[in-house]
């Protein structure tokens, strides 16, 4: 198993409106510095807090998925596919399926907090295909408990949001026993961001806003108590992605 360990300053930086939103990015835009580079269908990852209400003006995408998931307070989302302003609150999920080309706006509320996660499903494919908009609530995603964890899916088995990004699963889990086993494959690349508490993962230990990268794991045993967020995504894919091809 490859274990590493990215702190919040040694992630990306980012912020809208003169700081009213800031961000730490485990995978920010190339240009914008941080260790962990875009890996798999991987392409961005970043945790925004809002520190007023505020708004992110209209602006473009294309060919990539952008999931919303809000992790505290609500959030409000505007595109000219719906032509109309949506509302989220904690728990909930919005994709864009951004194909051939969409514009839009975000404003979260003072407090919010949200992961924006961009992922490469083949843009060969999806830049011919017409953009797509949907959002779930919380009750939508199933939760289970087996005595040492509570795990909602939100990507994976028994969720209703499908991608088209290939073999991607996603869980916010709860540890309430220590130790948790995640049940891994070597054939995954599995990225954690620990969202509370403190965790030792082998001989590594893990704090709140790090990010840990894991790779050729057959299973994690996670020791201490708190929230985590795992997203796994295929070690290799079937079509070149974006950021191979520009290398």
């Amino acid at each position: 198993m490859m274990i590493q360990v990215y702190s919040k300053e040694d992630q990306a930086y980012g912020a809208f409106n003169g700081g009213e939103i800031v961000e730490n990015k485990p995978i920010g835009f190339p240009r914008e510095g941080g260790k962990l580079k875009p890996y798999s269908n991987m392409f961005y990852w970043a945790n925004a807090i809002a520190k007023v209400d505020s708004t992110i003006g209209l602006h473009p995408h294309k060919g990539f998925e952008i999931m919303s998931f809000v992790l505290e307070g609500k959030i409000k989302h505007f595109d000219t596919k719906l032509n109309a302003w949506k509302e989220l609150s904690e728990g909930d999920v919005q994709i864009i399926r951004a194909g051939s080309g969409i514009s839009h706006s975000e404003f979260m509320e003072e407090g919010s907090r949200m992961f924006q996660i961009w992922l490469d499903p083949d843009l060969q494919k999806t830049l011919t295909q017409d953009a797509t908009y949907d959002d779930y609530q919380k009750s939508q995603f199933p939760t289970t408990v087996d005595g040492s964890a509570q795990i909602t899916t939100l990507i994976g088995d028994g969720s209703p949001l499908v991608l088209d990004a290939e073999g991607v699963t996603t869980q916010r889990i709860k540890i309430i026993q220590s130790p948790y086993v995640y049940a891994a494959s070597k054939d995954e690349s599995i990225g954690v961001y620990i969202l509370s508490g403190s965790f030792r993962i082998n001989d590594k230990e893990a704090v709140v806003d790090e990010f840990i990268m894991i790779n050729e794991a057959d299973e994690i045993e996670f020791e201490g108590k708190g929230e985590i967020f795992v997203f796994s995504t295929p070690s290799k894919l079937s079509y070149q992605s974006y950021i191979k091809s520009m290398q």
